[in-house]
């Protein structure tokens, strides 16, 4: 049987705290930046925590 291999995409784009909480980056940070506010931009360079169903996804792709 082949050794399941890590996704390396999803290495990148999410963060696993000591927990086992799964982070991803908040939305609507690429481009048209200057039409929104400031608070806007700042609360959205937080992470944000996935849902339960997708987060059993991630761990799948995330062998070690």
């Amino acid at each position: 049987m082949k050794k399941a291999k890590t996704r390396k995409a999803i290495t990148k784009r999410f963060k696993i705290t000591k927990n086992g909480k799964i982070l991803r980056r908040s939305i609507n940070q690429n481009h048209f930046l200057a039409k929104k506010s400031g608070n806007k931009k700042r609360k959205n360079k937080k992470w944000v925590k996935v849902s339960k169903e997708e987060s059993k996804l991630i761990k799948k792709f995330l062998v070690y």
